[in-house]
């Protein structure tokens, strides 16, 4: 019996290993995204804790070199989250490039998985025919032979 062989497998083969590419650099996207999200949470905490600092300093007895300094640690610190907040968006752009790379190569590999389908099953259907030709003439044959005698 003839045995199917897709004739473009080494195309679906790179397809299924861009495809890991794909996922593989969406997972590092989604995780860095993460990481961008989770150094932001970090800032906004610190800035947090300036400002409480800073509403303590003032209920306590004035001491304007420290005010200052908190003062200015609040300001490096919104600084910090102004740049940390591009970063996240920079990350958030990234991950949905990854996702729409990922989207493409899974619909290309999928096409090709439908056309080794169709292939498969023409196959299929021409290995069945061969079969019924040959059923009918042996039976035909056969028929044939009972006849004669």
């Amino acid at each position: 019996m003839a045995r199917f062989q897709y004739k473009m497998q080494n195309i679906l083969d790179i397809k299924y290993k861009l495809e890991t590419q794909a996922k593989t650099a969406f997972s590092a996207a989604a995780a860095r995204l993460m990481q961008e999200e989770e150094m932001l949470k970090g800032l906004r905490n610190r800035r947090e804790t300036y400002e409480e600092e800073a509403k303590a300093l003032v209920r306590e007895r004035l001491d304007v070199p420290r005010i200052k300094m908190n003062q200015m640690a609040i300001e490096v610190m919104k600084e910090k989250i102004r740049n940390q907040a591009v970063a996240v968006h920079v990350a958030q752009r990234n991950l949905e490039a990854a996702r729409v790379k990922l989207n493409e190569v899974m619909t290309e590999r999928k096409t090709h998985e439908k056309l080794k389908e169709k292939e498969f099953e023409e196959f299929k259907r021409e290995i069945e025919s061969e079969e019924s030709k040959a059923i009918d003439e042996l039976v035909s044959y056969s028929y044939q032979g009972k006849k004669t005698k």
